[in-house]
């Protein structure tokens, strides 16, 4: 995968806003003073009378995103994600949850490539505090065309939605165009590889790195099927319970903690379905620290290196 085109999903996320805003008259761009990292900035050139500036006010800005969707706009609220989801969630809960207001929070710099930034911007419990929220969809992508993709789809329908996006370039996994990007859906899981010995379930930066380790565990002539879960809520539980049933195995995959997340969704629908072993890739009960990003996943053990390993322990 070195040689891949790499491209960081808050970048796509800018160009999606720029081409939505021409399309949709309703939309309304909010941010909390970081849009120049969140790439809100690339709306604000264009269509700066439908772009608000909230300042460093996270709950302002949500309970304004609130009111102005009930008015009938559809609005995109934005900040790193530790701030756009820790800080305000009383008001995401009650403001936009309970009225099922349509605010999309598309947060940025999610989990442990904020790198340098350190442990107080590392999020790791944004995912679980999101799904929790009745009526909130929590989308996690893997690259820059799968972004655009399920950031229209999320635009088109109404109500409340968590986008998580990172600061890294990642790897492009998607073909504009292709079959296989055609077919990505909210709330369908995307089979990369087939395999017959075990499943990884993988969303976010974390799908390349599952995709890594099913080429390395081939080799080894182990089968692995590898799923880009970019939907965690509403998510794919049919995928899940085929992959339990089909391949015995799963291991999930995550830029996130091993408590709320993914692999618990996972492991939410496989214990109630066809519980089978289960192993969990993400950052354990820890908190982060500042460093590069490569080094800190290397650390933390979110690599395709750490999915092999887990993929080995099933199969004992």
């Amino acid at each position: 995968m070195a040689d891949i085109i790499k491209k960081a999903t808050r970048e796509a996320y800018g160009e999606f806003l720029v081409e939505a805003g021409a399309k949709r008259p309703d939309l309304i761009v909010m941010d909390a003073d970081l849009s120049g990292s969140t790439k809100t900035g690339m709306f604000a050139k264009v269509y700066p009378e439908r772009f608000v500036q909230s300042g460093i006010a996270e709950q302002d800005m949500i309970a304004e995103a609130a009111g102005i969707a009930l008015s009938g706009h559809v609005v995109c609220a934005s900040s790193f994600a530790m701030f756009a989801a820790g800080r305000p969630y009383e008001i995401i809960r009650n403001s936009v949850g309970y009225t099922n207001a349509n605010v999309k929070i598309c947060a940025t710099h999610a989990g442990i490539t904020v790198g340098e930034d350190g442990a107080s911007h590392q999020t790791f419990e944004d995912i679980a505090l999101m799904r929790e929220i009745p009526g909130m969809q929590v989308i996690c992508p893997a690259d820059a065309v799968s972004a655009k993709i399920l950031l229209w789809q999320i635009i088109e329908e109404n109500g409340p939605a968590y986008v998580r996006l990172g600061r890294s370039a990642v790897p492009v996994l998607y073909i504009e165009g292709s079959m296989q990007a055609e077919s990505i859906q909210i709330g369908k899981a995307n089979v990369l590889r087939e395999g017959t010995d075990a499943t990884v379930i993988a969303t976010g930066i974390m799908v390349p790195e599952a995709v890594k380790a099913a080429l390395a565990l081939a080799e080894e002539g182990i089968s692995v099927r590898v799923l880009d879960m970019h939907t965690i809520k509403p998510i794919d539980a049919d995928a899940v319970i085929a992959a339990a049933r089909e391949t015995g195995r799963i291991v999930t995959a995550e830029e996130h903690s091993v408590i709320g997340g993914l692999g618990s969704a996972v492991a939410e629908v496989v214990v109630q379905n066809c519980p089978v072993r289960m192993a969990m890739v993400g950052q354990a009960d820890t908190f982060g620290e500042s460093g590069k990003p490569a080094e800190l996943l290397e650390k933390y053990g979110m690599t395709a290196d750490d999915i092999v390993k887990a993929v080995k322990g099933l199969l004992v």
